[in-house]
């Protein structure tokens, strides 16, 4: 009989916590259900809010941006401790001020309907994709270099980008280990396959995802951001090869000869829990029983709990049925979802002053961010919503930043899609292409360079990674600028 590794056992620990996590929030939702609407009395008017109220959503973005870099130790050991920390720096100053009856209302809004969806979607494509492992003998050629950054930029929109990230970068890397510069294959695909190739559905990135919850068609980043997308993907796939050619010659060294283990897939029946997490999503969104549930106010749809109960399902299958082996051999280990997961934890309780206080528009604390992106006559500035969503995404996180100008632009999803579709554009665009400018601008950033560097790739630093992504992003993102938003 098989035992697992050390790295199974604890993942197979942190599978049930996860579980026993979602289950106990589920139970303290139940207990807080009441027989009485309460959704319209306890609507928080974000005008009678303070620019205070953001400080621990700022504090907890600046604890991610700066701890993992000043104090990396400190930080892997206390991350959970520093999330909790700034929600509630938020929740005690907001029970005192506002009661139990809001804060409860406020607490399970936020839990039911965004971040409990968010984070269930992500766990699911992080476990199967985990099962999958690609072996057998490839060399890192230009040519395919080109194609698997080229494959992992389409597989994204459609297994996530944390997802195709996690599936092919080690195959990357060992295909790329007999070559002396390997540091800008690792670089661009962070830029293509854990960025921009996620454009396309809300499976690929999680602003996506969310502007999905918030009623956004599946597909409408698919028809809406593929011209943008496929501008940006060919340039930087022609400047990529161009530049791998170039380290090739320069570094003066030939492709290894002879045989080797053929190419193959362990775990590819994971593909089918793929498919059934697009099916799942799919149905969320265009099933309506029209059967609901009010727990303390909070509209919870049949859908969308089917939906998340397949989505587990479709983890736990994936657990079972993948052999030990293969996710040793992928270096599997819970530690990425679990950080993700307390981060976002913090990240989505934090934010619910920002939010209300932008809702409220030019009556509100951030009237000067409003008037940002406004123009003169009350029509939005879509250059400047592409811009400021991006470079908040590049330093802070793409999904909050997106649901920020989202409600700025209103937050109504049939205008938005309707006669504000290049307003929405640019918020998407801007959320998902320049989550690539930094390390901490899109969750699988940091995970592909971890595991880059465990891998012996010398990766540039926080800074020396920007220096990458202002060559080679920015021009891109003025030319998209030109041409969509101006």
């Amino acid at each position: 009989m098989r035992t697992a590794g050390p790295r199974a056992a604890a993942g197979r620990g942190g599978f049930g916590l996860f579980l026993v996590t979602i289950a106990a929030t589920a139970l303290a939702a139940g207990a807080a259900l009441a027989g009485e609407d309460k959704a319209g009395k306890l609507a928080l008017d974000g005008s009678k809010l303070g620019l205070w109220w953001t400080l621990p959503f700022v504090g907890i973005l600046l604890s991610i941006a700066v701890w993992p870099l000043a104090a990396p130790v400190f930080w892997h050991r206390h991350f959970g401790k520093i999330s909790f920390f700034w929600a509630m720096a938020f929740l005690v100053p907001f029970l005192g001020t506002f009661g139990l009856e809001l804060t409860i209302y406020k607490i399970l809004y936020t839990a039911l309907l965004e971040y409990i969806p968010f984070i269930i979607l992500l766990f699911s494509l992080f476990t199967i994709t985990g099962g999958i492992y690609v072996r057998g003998a490839v060399v890192g050629t230009p040519a395919f270099n080109l194609g698997l950054l080229a494959l992992g930029t389409a597989l994204a929109s459609w297994m996530g980008t944390t997802g195709a990230a996690m599936v092919l970068v080690r195959t990357l890397i060992r295909a790329n280990a007999w070559r002396p510069s390997r540091t800008h294959v690792v670089v661009f695909f962070i830029f293509l396959v854990a960025n921009i190739g996620g454009s396309l559905t809300p499976l690929g990135d999680p602003p996506l995802f969310l502007g999905f919850l918030k009623g956004v068609p599946f597909f409408w980043p698919t028809t809406a951001m593929l011209p943008p997308m496929l501008l940006v993907v060919g340039i930087l796939l022609a400047v990529f090869y161009l530049l791998d050619l170039w380290y090739l010659r320069r570094d003066g060294v030939s492709p290894p000869r002879g045989g080797g283990e053929p190419l193959r897939i362990e775990g590819a029946h994971n593909f089918l829990f793929l498919a059934g997490v697009v099916l799942a999503v799919l149905m969320s969104g265009l099933w309506r029983p029209g059967v609901s549930f009010t727990v303390y106010g909070v509209t919870v749809e049949l859908q969308n709990l089917v939906r998340d109960v397949l989505l587990l399902g479709l983890a736990g299958l994936s657990w079972i049925t993948t052999p030990v082996e293969v996710r040793e051999r992928n270096e599997f280990t819970w530690f990425p979802i679990q950080e993700v997961a307390k981060l976002f934890a913090g990240i989505f309780v934090t934010i619910i002053p920002a939010i209300a206080i932008l809702r409220a528009g030019l009556d509100g604390a951030l009237a000067p961010v409003v008037a940002l992106v406004t123009l003169p006559d009350g029509s939005p500035n879509n250059a400047m919503y592409f811009w400021a969503t991006g470079i908040l995404s590049s330093f802070l996180d793409n999904a909050p930043t997106y649901l920020v100008f989202f409600n700025t632009a209103g937050g109504d999803p049939e205008l938005l899609t309707g006669p504000l579709s290049t307003t929405l554009l640019a918020i998407s665009a801007g959320a998902v292409f320049m989550g690539a400018n930094t390390y901490i601008g899109n969750a699988p950033n940091f995970m592909v360079r971890a595991i880059a560097e465990e891998m012996k790739v010398r990766m540039p630093s926080f800074f020396g990674f920007m220096l990458w992504s202002g060559i080679f992003l920015l021009p891109c993102f003025a030319l998209v600028t030109w041409i969509w938003f101006l």
